[in-house]
Order: structure tokens, then sequence, then C-alpha cells
């Protein structure tokens, strides 16, 4: 699973960020929930609590204005795997854990600059709405953080 992880997360490293393998493991050590596709080779996700030990400065945003929520850290779906609803399904699955563990509020950052129109689509068809942003110039990034509560 971890190899697949890295694959699909260093073809898409300019939607979410570079990863490396003792991070990698670190993430999923520390994370609320985290789903696959294929063993990771389809897709996956990785999720954070508000209590997680994760240095990230998106999650941190979130920490500074929210006492509860679950933050989406990265999301991907393999080209060969889209349309088949994978990542609609986390999503699903997310939602219902969170709910479960008294959760309502899931977070995540989109990039506005470059830009993913595909993401922002998605996420807003499932609910989610901008509610601040974050300039990175040094990263060339800005984001929208967004919500969605469920």
């Amino acid at each position: 699973m971890i190899d697949a992880i890295m694959t699909l997360n260093a073809a898409h490293e300019v939607e979410t960020s570079p990863l490396d393998r003792a991070t990698l493991e670190a993430m999923l050590d520390a994370a609320f929930r985290i789903a696959t596709a294929r063993d990771g080779t389809d897709g996956f996700m990785i999720t954070f609590d508000q209590d997680a030990a994760y240095d990230s400065l998106n999650f941190q945003w979130f920490q500074l204005r929210y006492d509860r929520f679950i933050y989406v850290d990265r999301i991907i779906t393999a080209p060969h795997a889209r349309g088949r609803g994978i990542a609609r399904g986390f999503y699903t699955t997310l939602f219902k854990a969170a709910r479960a563990a008294g959760h309502r509020r899931i977070v995540a950052e989109i990039n506005v600059e470059p830009p993913n129109p595909a993401s922002m689509a998605f996420h807003s068809a499932l609910g989610f709405a901008e509610v601040g942003r974050g300039e990175f110039p040094d990263k060339g990034k800005i984001v929208s953080y967004q919500e969605c509560l469920v």
C-alpha cells in the first residue's frame, strides 16, 4: 500500500505536495481515517482530526479557527480509475465516520494557483464552501480553505 500511495502522490505533487516515505508512514500512524482503492493503486485519502500531531501550515490554519474538525490532507484518484465513484465513496464513508465520532465539520484546501478546477467542482458538488484563503509565494501557491458541515 505504501509504495502505491507514494507512486500516486508523486504523479500528483502539483495538486498536493511532495511526500517522502518517512513522512507518509508518520501520517498514516497519525491519521483519523485512511481509505484506499485497490490497495492505493486506484486512489487514496488521508485525513486527520484536530488533535493530530501534524505540522502542515494548512492543517494549522484550521486548528487556529476550529475546535473540532476532520481535515482531508490529500485525496487522489488515479487517472485510469476516475469516473468510478472512488473519491465520492471515500467521502461518503468519511462523512459517516466523522458523524459517528461526533464531528460535524470536514475541511480541506484546494489549489487556486496553480488552479485545480476539477477538485474545486467536485468538492463544491459535495457541499464544500470557501472559508478563507492561504498564500504561499515561495511555493507559487494560493489555496482555498474549504469546509463542509455534515
